[in-house]
């Protein structure tokens, strides 16, 4: 009984950490879309990718001389996919708010989750979150169909990290590749960073908040997912990655001064427990497998 008391205060210790994580990576979000007005979203996910390979690269240090051709495919594909998946969900929260972009990019790891499930009842998680889709976006003549599309564009670009960190991590040791992934996508936005100063100058406060972003929706989750990992099962982790959408919604009502319909929340729930379910529907599958990557995928 006293053995499994360490166990037990860890893994408890884990969920706590790991509700934090999804705590500051909406609230990363949220600082980024108050530095919109002044930087856009395209100069708000420049400096965050910046800050992440500032931070990432000096501290794993990864030999990129040592890589070799095979290595370094998957990691250029994940530098591209991260800045693709971070420039269309913070154009989708610019155009829809954060709950909305936030839930529909969450079809992305929901969809690998699905795959991943072997029985008709897994893949039966689909319908409540198709309709949970239509409940949140309300197709009509008013429908911001581009701020849809861009939020399922960022859920594609989620599946396609999974994939991806899958493939880096199987063939680069440690967290080298991601780190260098990082510095991959902190090269391609550089000249967005540095057009971004040149012609529209923004103030010390859209700074802050656009470096908050980085710190708090990529370097806080990151190392407190990593650490977490070790005390709690993957499975459950998917299963809390689910309190992401429900944490942006609150954040972009409360902080950000968003509205959401009775049926908006509606189709969040709907989501998210279409996610709970195929997680534990798959929970059987390999330990590494797609619930870990997808909580991490916002990196």
């Amino acid at each position: 009984m006293e053995q499994n008391m360490p166990a037990a205060r860890g893994r408890s210790a884990g969920v706590a950490a790991l509700v934090g994580s999804a705590l500051s990576n909406q609230l990363g979000a949220a600082s980024g879309s108050l530095a919109f007005p002044a930087m856009g979203p395209l100069g708000v996910v420049a400096v965050r990718q910046l800050v992440a390979a500032v931070v990432l690269l000096p501290a794993v240090r990864p030999d990129l001389r040592a890589f070799s051709r095979g290595q370094w495919w998957p990691v250029l594909s994940l530098g591209l996919v991260f800045g693709a998946m971070n420039l269309s969900l913070y154009a989708a929260v610019e155009r829809i708010g954060l709950g909305l972009a936030m839930t529909l990019e969450f079809l992305g790891p929901l969809a690998v989750a699905i795959v991943g499930v072997r029985t008709w009842a897994g893949k039966a998680c689909a319908l409540p979150a198709a309709a949970g889709v239509v409940a949140i976006t309300q197709p009509g003549p008013s429908t911001d169909y581009v701020g849809i599309a861009l939020g399922l564009t960022a859920a594609a670009c989620w599946a396609a990290y999974i994939a991806l960190n899958k493939t880096v991590g199987a063939r680069i040791p440690g967290i080298q590749g991601t780190a260098a992934a990082a510095g991959v996508s902190a090269a391609i936005f550089l000249p967005a960073v540095l057009l971004v100063f040149a012609t529209r100058r923004p103030d010390v406060p859209t700074i802050l908040f656009a470096v908050g972003a980085g710190i708090l929706a990529t370097v806080v989750p990151y190392t407190v997912d990593l650490l977490a990992l070790r005390r709690i099962p993957a499975n459950l982790y998917g299963i809390l990655a689910s309190v992401n959408p429900v944490f942006a919604a609150v954040i972009g009502v409360v902080a950000l001064h968003e509205s959401l319909r009775a049926s908006q929340w509606a189709g969040i729930a709907l989501i998210v427990g279409a996610n709970v379910v195929a997680v534990l529907l798959n929970h059987r599958g390999p330990a590494s497998g797609a619930p870990r990557a997808a909580a991490a995928g916002p990196a």
